[in-house]
């Protein structure tokens, strides 16, 4: 039997990196389906993938794309995710 290995950095790197760009395309995707009246990506969705670690992304494409950010639960839990997220990283990297 095959013993699974832990992923290395530069594999962390890039799925941290393809999560986050997927965040920010979700949240351009929805304010274009919200100028068009079309079917929305639902608010549950984009917060879930702020909370699987695409904060970032998911706060950039706040900015960048204007979408959500009059809302509470955007305007404060996704920069709250992203502080979560980064005191998270830096204990398990200097612990």
């Amino acid at each position: 039997m095959e013993s699974i290995s832990m992923p290395n950095q530069q594999q962390l790197f890039a799925l941290f990196a393809a999560l986050n760009l997927i965040a920010f395309l979700l949240y351009g995707t929805d304010k274009l389906f919200a100028k068009a009246n079309r079917s929305r990506i639902s608010e549950k969705a984009l917060l879930l993938t702020s909370a699987l670690g695409a904060s970032p992304g998911a706060l950039i494409g706040m900015v960048v794309f204007n979408h959500k950010t009059s809302k509470p639960k955007f305007r404060y839990g996704v920069p709250a995710l992203l502080a979560l997220h980064s005191a998270a990283s830096y204990w398990l990297s200097y612990s």
